[in-house]
């Protein structure tokens, strides 16, 4: 990865109807680096990945990518421009199989070669997926499942990878066994991540840096370890 992975949102407001989800946010999201954004329900964390991902349009500010200004580009652009967006919730097809699902990211015409490697990856990162490949996906528990989504994404060779929520639902075993797992990936291929987590604590463990929203604004930005180490602002924003 390059610093065309890096991710900026330069003063991004966003609003529905009346309502300003989004109010003048700056977030920077560096290759090789796990970037948390945290905060409470309503802080925006999700509005704020559907803006980068082209889901709903900014009405100021801009998204850049390696310097590339992406804030009016179609969704299936910014997809091609290696942006992986994973939703809230874990969206499997149930009645196909694991492998199935996973081939299914692979949307964007990547070649036979590049689609065996990716997937032997994916493999390689959860072994718990390489063991089910041919069962269907409504035999894998809640963390399996959510593994199989961020494999779905990877497929697609993203240099940036969204996360909405990944421990929404998880027994706290299996979202630091997750998390581990996602440490390593960036480590290993050094992707560009945005973690949107309320889990504060288990998102800072692994981040590099966080930035908190409160009501459509970045309240604080610095080192994960800062935010962690900070009582004031661990009581008032994000709940530990």
């Amino acid at each position: 990865m390059t610093d065309e992975a890096t991710l900026e949102v330069r003063d991004l407001t966003t609003r529905y109807g009346p309502v300003t989800a989004l109010d003048g946010v700056n977030v920077r999201a560096r290759p090789g680096e796990i970037t948390a954004v945290l905060g409470a329900n309503g802080a925006g964390k999700t509005t704020l990945l559907r803006s980068i991902s082209g889901l709903v349009r900014g009405t100021d500010g801009s998204v850049l990518l390696g310097g590339r200004d992406m804030s009016r580009a179609p969704v299936e652009a910014i997809a091609r421009a290696g942006v992986a967006h994973v939703p809230e919730g874990r969206g499997v097809i149930t009645e196909l199989t694991v492998e199935e699902n996973l081939r299914l990211g692979d949307l964007l015409g990547a070649t036979r070669p590049q689609r065996r490697h990716r997937l032997d990856g994916v493999y390689e990162m959860f072994p718990a997926l390489a063991e089910r490949r041919r069962q269907e996906a409504s035999s894998l528990s809640g963390g399996e499942r959510q593994m199989l989504v961020i494999g779905r994404a990877l497929l697609s060779g993203p240099e940036v990878l969204l996360l909405d929520e990944p421990s929404l639902g998880l027994a706290p075993r299996i979202v630091t066994q997750l998390f581990g797992l996602l440490r390593d990936l960036v480590d290993r291929d050094g992707l560009t991540v945005l973690l949107v987590e309320q889990n504060a604590r288990s998102a800072l463990a692994i981040a590099d840096t966080g930035f908190v929203l409160n009501l459509g604004r970045v309240v604080a930005a610095d080192a994960a370890d800062t935010l962690a180490a900070d009582d004031e602002l661990r009581h008032a924003y994000l709940g530990f």
